[in-house]
């Protein structure tokens, strides 16, 4: 396959691992063009003679998520720490597939933590976000999937995920509401249990 894509294409295959840039791509590439044309189409027409190719493509790089592993992802960025406070990181940038329809959802999640002696680096957090949202999903279990996945790793005291999300499902398809944004929360521990700590993050995930 690699010979016939652009080379953006190309890096796209190096980086997803050869593994899947042979027989499972090729396999998909053939279902591809077979929906072109059970959709009416010419999958032999200039502008879709690579078609198949790049949406098998795409698809592998939209669900990479599935070897992929939290737990490895956060690799040694583990550092013991007393810090007992709130730490959060806001607007974490989410692209997903909604696994009913295929179509995209689209966000931002808000992650929070207070450590138990210790904590992790901030960029992993938006990895463990990768890690669950580059895969077939419904928003309500990708947020309860990234609050396991720090509790599991971390054992913090608590644990808080808010995701805000537009599905295109609703915008192109359906009801058709440009609008509407589904909102979903995961809580853990403190984040659950404590009123004010529950507060305080809801706060600051909705308001900033």
């Amino acid at each position: 396959m690699s010979s016939t894509l652009d080379r953006d294409d190309r890096e796209l295959i190096d980086e997803i691992g050869i593994d899947r840039a042979n027989d499972a791509l090729d396999e998909l590439a053939e279902l591809v063009k077979r929906q072109l044309e059970l959709l009416g189409e010419d999958p032999e027409r200039q502008g879709l003679l690579k078609t198949p190719q790049r949406v098998a493509l795409s698809l592998s790089w939209l669900t990479r998520g599935y070897e992929q592993d939290a737990r490895q992802v956060m690799g040694d960025a583990l550092f013991d720490e007393c810090h007992e406070n709130m730490v959060m990181v806001r607007d974490i940038e989410l692209y997903s597939l909604c696994e009913h329809h295929m179509l995209p959802f689209y966000g931002k999640a808000h992650i929070a933590y207070i450590p138990n002696g210790r904590i992790v680096g901030l960029s992993k957090l938006p990895r463990i976000v990768d890690v669950f949202a580059q895969r077939l999903q419904v928003q309500e279990r990708l947020t309860d999937q990234i609050a396991e996945a720090i509790c599991e790793v971390l054992h913090p005291r608590g644990v808080g995920v808010v995701i805000e999300a537009y599905h295109l499902c609703m915008m192109m398809r359906g009801v058709q509401k440009q609008n509407s944004k589904t909102i979903t929360s995961a809580l853990r521990g403190s984040f659950r249990d404590d009123p004010k700590t529950r507060d305080e993050f809801l706060r600051l995930a909705h308001t900033g």
